[in-house]
């Protein structure tokens, strides 16, 4: 049993109104993330924007989202914020809200990357209280309860935001930030009901700091280290799968952006089934053994037709995904004094990371091809199998 469960209240399974509400502002936050490549287009047609311009707008909301999100951890545990739950996702909203009113680039990128400190603020403490609602026996679950929020707003964002200002134009962006507004009245009704399942919390009086747990730092920077090599490759795919389609098999842009959805809801889906399978089989089990069919998955991915490949996406998005949810969970029974700075590192930082691994892939494409790109994905598979490996099959116990 981790020191973070073992100081929780004593219960069972994973409190269905907590998880409830952190998932549906991870849903809210991850949706504005996921809503900025869908407003670029129109950005490009109506602000005449380069592509370079464009992209530089994506940079800007990945490192005010990403990057930072470790000083929030460290923020979260040293001084208990839950209300960055709240702040963040009405932070986030807001701030995709006001995109399509800031006819000033530099206005934009500022309001992206104010966007995506809302993003950065909520996650670290999302994730710990995922940690303080879910008993010992239902960590895994939790956690992929709440990882999957973010996945289906992710997804939800693009699906929100082409239809909203393609017919409403780029003035009506506000309307994005509808939902998120609301969830964050909800949950900051909710903070008090939260508050009672952190580590030696009086209601009162607010958390007491927990006594100092032992840490496994080595350990834990090995897991980030795995976290960062298979979400390159993640990445990677999702960078090139669409434009290898087109090229290679004369597909349409409708089919390229079909296989990443394939992929994206697949990854859904085995971030749920990993977190079962973390409660029931044990941690280590999942984080070694979901890479061990991505490595061959990874391998086929060049070497088979349209149909055969989004079957092979299929499977990269189960595989890939399916440690997502354990890695947060084991990284905060490696840091047990610091839930939020490790979800920060975990969440953000090794996300981030991923996705400037993959742009250096990027470019390799450019100066040989996609295909090369494929071929070397699943060394990243590889490299993530034998630092999960190394791993201790048990978290770190109180003294």
């Amino acid at each position: 049993m981790s020191a973070i469960s073992a100081a929780a209240p004593a219960r069972a399974g994973v409190d269905r109104r907590g998880i409830s509400m952190l998932a549906a502002g991870h849903g809210c936050v991850d949706l504005c993330q996921g809503a900025v490549p869908a407003l670029l287009p129109f950005l490009i047609i109506q602000r005449g924007l380069s592509l370079t311009a464009a992209s530089a707008l994506i940079t800007a909301a990945t490192i005010g989202s990403s990057i930072v999100q470790p000083l929030f951890g460290l923020w979260a545990d040293r001084l208990s914020a839950p209300v960055l739950l709240p702040v963040g996702v009405a932070l986030a909203s807001v701030a995709i809200g006001v995109t399509g009113l800031c006819h000033s680039y530099v206005l934009l990128a500022a309001v992206l990357v104010i966007g995506g400190l809302g993003v950065a603020a909520f996650h670290p403490e999302g994730a710990r209280y995922a940690g303080y609602v879910s008993a010992a026996d239902g960590r895994g679950r939790g956690m992929s309860y709440f990882a999957v929020g973010g996945n289906l707003g992710f997804a939800l964002g693009p699906a929100l935001v082409t239809p909203v200002i393609a017919t409403f134009g780029l003035s009506a962006t506000p309307l994005i930030a509808i939902p998120g507004l609301l969830v964050s009245a909800v949950l900051l009704g909710e903070l008090a009901h939260l508050g009672r399942f952190v580590p030696g919390a009086q209601a009162e009086h607010g958390p007491a700091r927990p006594a100092h747990l032992p840490e496994a730092r080595g350990p834990f920077a090995r897991l980030v280290a795995a976290a960062v090599s298979r979400t390159t490759a993640f990445f990677a795919l999702q960078a090139f799968v669409p434009v290898y389609l087109i090229h290679h098999f004369h597909a349409s842009a409708a089919t390229g952006g079909a296989a990443l959805t394939v992929m994206l809801l697949a990854g859904a889906l085995g971030t749920l089934l990993g977190g079962r399978c973390a409660d029931r089989y044990g941690r280590w089990i999942v984080l070694v053994g979901a890479m061990l069919p991505l490595i061959p998955l990874l391998v086929l991915v060049p070497h088979v037709g349209i149909v055969g490949l989004f079957a092979v996406l299929v499977g990269v998005g189960l595989a890939v995904d399916s440690p997502f949810a354990t890695t947060v969970v084991v990284g905060q029974e490696y840091l047990p004094n610091r839930p939020a700075l490790s979800s920060g590192i975990t969440y953000g930082l090794a996300i981030g990371l991923g996705g400037l691994g993959a742009t250096g892939l990027g470019a390799l494409a450019d100066a040989t091809s996609i295909t090369t790109v494929f071929a070397v994905l699943p060394a990243f598979a590889v490299i993530a199998l034998l630092l999960a490996a190394t791993l201790p099959r048990t978290a770190p116990r109180a003294g």
